[in-house]
């Protein structure tokens, strides 16, 4: 393994696998890895809205085993500022970022990695939006359906 810090960012809102399978490329690529997770203040000046809290999303993060450091993200100013303070080698960041942050390559490497096909919090979200918005009478239909499907089958 290459010994070098990497740092990466995030909201890891409802973290799932395409979460997980990030930070582990991440950390393979060198020994020490940093996440920084965004604040819920600074969630609402990008104007989303998450469902878990910081120091919970922060929590669940920290307990990762590729993850070394945790560190809150409250700006977009801040990355320099880390990548100094933390002696960072390396900034990696979803391929849906591509481009937007080549301006550290003045102070440390940037790569973009692709994310898990099939997979993402935004639509998680969309799923559980459209499930919300069924309405109580077909919600009801549909259980005494499948329980007529169940008194069948037995």
């Amino acid at each position: 393994m290459v010994k070098r810090t990497i740092i990466t960012y995030g909201t890891f809102d409802m973290f799932h696998i395409g979460h997980l399978n990030l930070l582990k490329r991440i950390k393979d690529m060198g020994s020490r890895l940093i996440v920084g997770v965004s604040t819920d203040e600074f969630n609402q000046l990008k104007g989303k809205k998450t469902l878990i809290p910081y120091e919970q999303r922060a929590a669940i993060v920290e307990a990762i085993k590729y993850v070394d450091l945790v560190i809150p993200e409250s700006s977009w100013e801040q990355k320099i500022e880390d990548i100094k303070a933390h002696e960072i080698d390396l900034f990696v960041i979803g391929d849906d970022w591509s481009g937007k942050f080549d301006f550290l390559e003045e102070y440390c490497e940037v790569e973009y990695l692709s994310r898990t096909d099939g997979v993402s919090t935004t639509m998680l979200k969309q799923s559980l939006s459209a499930i919300n918005k069924i309405s109580k009478k077909d919600i009801i239909s549909a259980l005494d359906i499948l329980d007529q499907l169940r008194k069948d089958l037995e």
